[in-house]
């Protein structure tokens, strides 16, 4: 189930510094120049076991000065449709401005929950500046400082109230893959061109999440949940809304997903939009296979191929081991070996191996290559086991696990991906005290 909590609110407010706080990241891009947000900020964050995703739609703010205001109101309406919870960031230094109360006053008229964080409330000489903020008559208000985390506890407390751990407990247990990607790389043509190949469409049902449509699909031995978000709505100004509107939906697509097929622009080459896809999927620990299509119109020799590969593999390091097909829509070149994938990928990312198997292989390998020294202590692996969670995830137990370093991480990661094909799956791989 997706959990979007939106922030809204007029350029250089501090969303951007909260997002960072809240995601614990450093990736929106902070600055005290008006409206320098630019980029797509959506990151995940956890409260109190609730597990969430954050929108700035400070990002999604474009174009000089005069057009900033209305583009925030454009904002703000998406961000109510499209989020769960939405939190309303004002400056409690400079005051109330007539922006924040037209912004106060359209999350009023929507049904939607909504908080309002009054920011840079960070000193007791200003500690009361943030009661001016009673006059837009909102009751959940909250003093913050995002800069400090002060006052930011009370607020998630209150926000995590509205989301979920539930999941789509209405649907069959079958795999759900989503067809996810930047705008006209093909989506909507492969979702047509597997729906197209055999009419044994069950009717779609409606996801519990507002704009996820489940359409199952059964034919050529397949049988799974395809998460249909490339068509869902006409929007009347859809260029407009393109960019929030395809991450809102990606965001929902890959939370509601088992496997995700990232589809690319091989004629544009794997970029930064797509990189950021592919890191939003595995760090939700989501199976991932790459599709690069349109290689038909790419120019060919018997090397490009492979080079093409290895870029694609450079960029999405250190997490390589995943699978990656050329394709054509147009020409229906290697469609079907993109479902097959799809479901080995699954099936990788559901496999159990047993703590005896584990042990008899990766023991004598640890005893080959012990951890490192670190800071003169010895470290000393006893046993592994494979954890009960929903994707693949190791615990290694030893006598100090706080002082095995990440590089040693990553070897057995790979050891254990040698053994065993744990192909476009992310993995977890825990130290815990003897």
């Amino acid at each position: 189930m997706s959990n979007i909590l939106s922030l809204v609110g007029r350029p250089n407010v501090g969303k951007s510094t909260l997002f960072n706080r809240l995601t614990q990241t450093k990736e929106a891009i902070v600055d005290s120049v008006s409206g320098v947000t630019r980029d797509r900020n959506y990151g995940k964050a956890d409260w109190c076991g609730y597990e969430f995703s954050v929108i700035d739609t400070g990002g999604y703010v474009v174009g000089s000065d005069d057009i900033f205001e209305s583009e925030i109101r454009k904002q703000a309406t998406l961000a109510i449709e499209e989020s769960d919870v939405i939190v309303l960031v004002v400056d409690g230094r400079e005051g109330l401005t007539p922006l924040d109360e037209e912004v106060a006053q359209m999350l009023r008229k929507s049904k939607k929950p909504f908080y309002l964080a009054v920011n840079k409330i960070d000193s007791p000489s200003n500690y009361l500046d943030y009661t001016e903020f009673y006059a837009l008559g909102m009751e959940n208000l909250y003093p913050i400082s995002a800069v400090s985390g002060s006052g930011t506890g009370d607020l998630l407390d209150e926000v995590v109230k509205h989301f979920s751990k539930e999941n789509n407990e209405q649907l069959e247990d079958l795999p759900k893959i989503a067809i996810v990607g930047k705008p006209n790389v093909g989506k909507s043509s492969i979702i047509n061109t597997f729906l197209g190949y055999e009419r044994h469409i069950v009717t779609p049902i409606a996801g519990t999440t507002r704009d996820s449509i489940f359409t199952r699909y059964t034919g050529f031995g397949f049988d799974f949940y395809l998460i249909d978000t490339a068509g869902l709505r006409k929007k009347k100004k859809v260029e407009d809304d393109l960019e929030f509107y395809s991450v809102m939906r990606t965001i929902r697509a890959i939370e509601n997903s088992d496997v995700c097929i990232l589809m690319c622009d091989a004629f544009e080459g794997f970029d930064a939009q797509d990189l950021n896809i592919f890191s939003l999927a595995a760090r939700n620990r989501k199976g991932i296979v790459v599709v690069m299509n349109k290689w038909d119109l790419v120019e060919k020799d018997n090397k490009t191929h492979k080079q093409y590969e290895e870029v694609v593999r450079k960029r999405i390091a250190p997490f390589t081991d995943v699978p990656i097909i050329f394709t054509s829509v147009l020409n229906k070149q290697r469609i079907y070996k993109v479902l097959e994938t799809a479901i080995e990928v699954y099936k990788n990312k559901s496999q159990k191996i047993s703590t005896s198997e584990l042990n008899e292989v990766m023991l004598p390998i640890i005893s080959q290559t012990p951890p490192p020294m670190n800071k003169d202590k010895v470290i000393r692996i006893k046993y592994v086991t494979q954890l009960p969670t929903a994707f693949p995830a190791f615990a290694f137990f030893c006598n100090l696990p706080q002082y095995v370093i990440d590089s040693y991480k990553r070897y057995l990661e790979n050891k254990i991906r040698e053994n065993w094909n744990f192909s476009g799956v992310p993995m977890e791989i825990y130290f815990r005290k003897k």
